[in-house]
């Protein structure tokens, strides 16, 4: 086994109640988080042009959620280690709630940007704020005696974004956008209850540990690097990665309009990618007793690279859902690996910051896809805008090889 292969589970003494009850509801948090992520990222270009936005102004929009996003994210991140009154749950919450909120004001702002660009960008950037919290709430509950399978509740809450997305195309055609909004009231309403109610065990060995109440962790950027190198190198190759994965994501409706679907066919395409996920995810424990979480991370980066280059020459629905097919080595293998080689790697007092620079770096990458793709596509149309971001994932490609291969993980 490698000396970065994790368990799926913290075995303990102390363990409170049995593994099933435990993934089971840390797997309804991610399936009701996943479920508003569909409505809100995956659906972001339909609901805003739907509402009078331009290409360009989407881009932009989504582009200052993003920014904002990736200050915000380690800097929250910064406040949770310290482990004060802002806990990784209380921030899920208030996350929640907050979504919630603006959902419901959007209800009543049809076609108004002056009130859909600020809600809409502020709902959109704590989404993405809050994800790695949730990766890093799974790792604290499970030191503090919880047995969670990560990569299985990682993977069912990816297969209730495929099932969200199977019927979200159909809906919107037969309902309109204001389906989305709908949806994403229920979906947050549950997802409070859920984390209202899940209590981390008490764990007297974890509460006694004199290293985790003594260190305040690497509280500035510069040492977060130094201590990190290999890490830090590849962040700057995941913002390449997800320039390509964004683009796709982002404005995956105009890339099928041109290849002769619609929104039914959207449904389809995020369902199928979506749905990919989960064996890969389910079995990540498994896979980590044979390959490296460095070596996984270097296979997703390729895979990327590949799904994009498939749809410059894409003819046809086929070559996108071919696309969409390697969404199994890409993404599906970049979130658990990464989730476990910061489990692995840093100190615990550095968990939630390095899940959070994880996330702030897909937003980077998604910030630059924003600003530049709706601009390259309304100018030049959308093989350019393909050609531009698999340059950009092939760059980070290189940068992740050197990183993980050339540098040390920790010093």
């Amino acid at each position: 086994m490698s000396s970065e292969t994790p368990s799926t589970s913290v075995s303990s003494p102390k363990t409170k109640g049995s593994s099933f009850l435990w993934t089971l509801r840390y797997t309804l948090i991610n399936a009701t988080y996943f479920s508003a992520f569909c409505t809100i990222h995956a659906c972001a270009a339909v609901f805003l042009l739907g509402n009078g936005f331009s290409n360009t102004e989407v881009g932009v929009l989504l582009a200052v959620a993003n920014i904002i996003s990736a200050i915000v994210q380690p800097v929250i991140a910064g406040i949770i280690d310290k482990q004060g009154a802002l806990t990784n749950r209380r921030f899920i919450l208030i996350s929640v709630l907050t979504i919630l909120s603006g959902s419901v004001l959007l209800l009543f702002s049809a076609n108004n940007k002056a009130v859909i660009f600020p809600v809409f960008a502020l709902i959109y950037m704590i989404q993405f704020a809050y994800q790695p919290v949730m990766t890093a709430l799974c790792f604290e509950y499970q030191k503090a005696g919880a047995p969670i399978v990560y990569g299985l509740a990682r993977g069912l809450g990816s297969a209730s974004f495929a099932i969200t997305s199977a019927f979200i195309g159909g809906l919107i055609e037969k309902q309109g956008i204001t389906i989305l909004l709908y949806i994403n009231i229920v979906v947050m309403l549950l997802s409070a209850i859920l984390i209202f109610t899940f209590w981390k065990p008490k764990n007297e060995v974890s509460a006694s540990d004199p290293e985790s109440a003594k260190s305040s962790g690497n509280t500035s950027l510069i040492s977060f690097i130094r201590a990190y190198p290999a890490f830090s190198l590849f962040l700057v190759g995941v913002i390449c990665f997800f320039f390509a994965h964004n683009m796709i994501n982002d404005f995956m409706i105009q890339i099928i309009r041109n290849l002769g679907g619609g929104e039914r066919e959207l449904g389809y395409a995020n369902f199928l990618q979506a749905i990919l996920e989960l064996p890969v995810m389910a079995m990540i424990g498994l896979i980590l007793k044979k390959i490296s979480a460095k070596s996984l991370l270097l296979l997703s980066g390729v895979a990327f690279f590949v799904k994009i280059l498939i749809l410059i020459f894409a003819s046809n629905m086929g070559h996108m859902y071919l696309s969409q097919c390697f969404q199994l080595l890409a993404y599906a293998v970049f979130i658990p690996a990464a989730a476990y080689y910061v489990s692995k790697t840093m100190a615990d007092h550095d968990q939630v910051k390095g899940q959070a620079f994880v996330t702030s770096c897909i937003t980077i990458g998604g910030v630059f896809s924003n600003l530049i793709s709706g601009v390259i596509l309304d100018h030049f149309g959308i093989r350019p805008m393909l050609i531009t971001g698999t340059v950009v994932c092939a760059i980070g490609v290189l940068i992740g090889f050197v990183a993980m291969v050339k540098l040390p993980s920790r010093k």
